[in-house]
């Protein structure tokens, strides 16, 4: 995409509700990278200190069921900007480039139009073509993964120049003009070309020492013979030897993991207090989430793509300053995804979403109302990486999950009653007892792809009935 692809334009599908620009909220995206659902203490995490963020959780509202929809960083923080589907924003590769028409419904272009301030910091994601620089007043964001260490000090971790960042953004506020600033953290995420992998912040370095972390029961040989053996073979199960095949290095390696996730959590600390210390906490909205999961060794496997919770399931709190006494501390069951980021973002900014967006805004929610919601969601993931990361599809119920792995030379699927089998343990697949409910899991499936192929960007979008 050229520069002029990033310049806003006017969108007569966006409007602006009734708050004047005096009232309007001012908005806080934190988004951590590979962070998976339960990897916090507010979510049952037994292990992981994540005092900030749990106290911010206590303050809000927790989806315990959020999702993402491709689990890849690239994708998923395009269909964040866009909340739109994989298949209908277009970015399944690291060197994509944002097509213009598609950048021009993302959240910060239309935030921009609206008169907001906005910033960004941290990992963008989308590597091809030029950054958007020139949609933000505040730029200090990079393409690639980044590096925990990027000073010559070599001491000065990345979450805590992000912390700095942001610290700086706010302080560059002004009374009359809301703000939107998205904080886009590279912890807990890996360093993959680095041999110790997890680069946690040195101050961190006795965190979780005189603990044991248990192994999860799927991690056993015979979960991991459950799988086709594209999985078995995949990019997946290479990381799982660099990190988990031993019990020292799998110790280390999630320590290292919860290390991060604390390095995060103390700048979430530092954010709120300047937030207090300059008088904008009031009128100030934070969302915290996370672009996809992140396997601990769960069916033999490391990192994210495929379609097991450890995987798709992410963090979402949402904390709204104004909200009734008796919402905080809600915990939602309702299925919600990371598409949902966008439309809510520009909810709170007192705007009309697009009619073409896929997510829906999660702000009624929030404050206690009860719309027409989903009862399931599309999964998709065909970044193959010259096969060593196989391409499923697949629907997620509320009670059931059914995917598909579309490469083998017998596509194989798996069947999971989530209701009695959470772990996945039991795949359901050839089990007779099954046979309609994945008849019409695999008519689900083609339901959702004849109506992804419809979407326009100019014609309202209605998820397949």
């Amino acid at each position: 995409m050229n520069r002029r692809s990033f310049l806003p334009t006017a969108l007569a599908s966006v409007a602006l509700g009734a708050q004047t620009q005096e009232q309007r909220l001012n908005i806080l995206f934190l988004l951590a990278d590979d962070q998976r659902w339960d990897a916090l203490g507010c979510m049952g995490d037994p292990f992981v200190q994540s005092p900030h963020i749990d106290r911010l959780a206590s303050e809000g509202v927790i989806f315990q069921r959020n999702f993402v929809t491709t689990a890849i960083c690239v994708s998923s923080r395009a269909s964040i900007f866009t909340g739109l589907y994989t298949r209908c924003h277009g970015i399944w590769k690291f060197n994509d480039v944002f097509p213009e028409e598609k950048w021009k419904l993302s959240y910060p272009v239309l935030l921009k139009q609206a008169g907001y301030r906005l910033g960004f910091i941290g990992k963008f994601g989308i590597d091809g073509g030029r950054p958007p620089i020139q949609t933000f007043d505040y730029w200090r964001g990079f393409q690639g993964q980044g590096h925990y260490f990027p000073l010559r000090d070599g001491k000065t971790h990345l979450t805590t120049i992000m912390g700095d960042q942001a610290i700086e953004f706010l302080r560059g506020c002004s009374p009359g003009q809301p703000f939107c600033l998205s904080v886009s953290f590279k912890a807990p995420h890996a360093q993959d070309e680095d041999p110790r992998q997890f680069l946690y912040d040195p101050q961190d370095a006795a965190l979780y020492r005189e603990v044991r972390i248990p192994l999860p029961q799927t991690a056993a040989p015979e979960y991991i013979r459950q799988l086709p053996l594209s999985v078995q073979r995949s990019e997946a199960r290479r990381r799982w030897a660099v990190r988990f095949s031993t019990p020292d290095l799998y110790q280390e390696s999630v320590k290292g993991y919860y290390r991060l996730i604390t390095g995060i959590d103390r700048q979430v600390g530092r954010i709120r207090e300047e937030l207090d210390r300059l008088g904008l906490a009031s009128n100030t909205v934070i969302l915290y989430s996370s672009d996809n999961g992140f396997y601990l060794s769960e069916h033999g496997l490391a990192d994210k793509w495929f379609m097991h919770e450890e995987s798709i399931r992410t963090p979402l709190i949402i904390y709204d300053p104004r909200l009734a006494s008796n919402r905080r501390v809600e915990r939602h069951g309702a299925l919600t995804l990371n598409l949902d980021i966008a439309p809510t973002i520009l909810d709170y900014a007192g705007m009309t979403p697009p009619a073409s967006m896929q997510g829906r805004s999660l702000k009624p929610l929030v404050e206690g109302g009860s719309p027409a919601w989903r009862k399931d969601f599309f999964y998709e993931h065909h970044y193959n990486l010259n096969g060593w990361i196989p391409s499923t599809e697949g629907v997620r119920t509320s009670r059931y999950k059914y995917t598909i792995y579309i490469d083998e030379a017998t596509p194989a699927e798996e069947l999971y009653d989530l209701e009695v089998d959470m772990q996945e343990e039991t795949n359901l697949a050839q089990d007779p007892r099954f046979t309609q409910k994945l008849a019409e899991l695999r008519a689900r499936r083609e339901t959702w792809l004849r109506q992804l192929k419809q979407w326009r960007p100019d014609v309202r979008w209605t998820d397949p009935s």
